[in-house]
């Protein structure tokens, strides 16, 4: 029983990893300052790498409207992104800044590494 179990468990997180639903974590960090909501319920690139008093700009490209809530530092919303719309945020701190959309958890999720 105790393998039936766990064969159960590894399908079902195969099925999760495969439906889009994986941590940002798991993606190589980009150089860039510009991060895209596109068509797809995401962040993209997931995970981006920026020097310490950078300002990274979200712009929804989606037809439905997603937030940008910090997770780890002080769980606050930094803004709400209608279609069309961008948001600016100022990193000054070094850190590692996880993020995602308050409206879909599950699916937008992403880190902001600041060095």
């Amino acid at each position: 029983m105790t393998r039936t179990l766990a064969a159960g468990l590894l399908a079902l997180g195969l099925v999760a990893a495969a439906c889009g639903g994986g941590s940002a974590a798991s993606e190589q960090p980009v150089a860039t300052s510009r991060v895209d909501l596109p068509k797809s319920y995401e962040f993209r690139p997931a995970v981006i790498r920026v020097a310490s008093g950078t300002t990274v700009t979200w712009t929804n490209h989606d037809n439905f409207t997603h937030t940008v809530r910090l997770k780890d530092h002080d769980a606050r919303v930094l803004g709400t992104l209608s279609p069309g719309q961008s948001l600016t945020h100022t990193f000054t701190t070094p850190g590692t800044y996880h993020y995602d959309c308050s409206l879909h958890p599950q699916d937008m999720q992403g880190e902001v590494i600041v060095t």
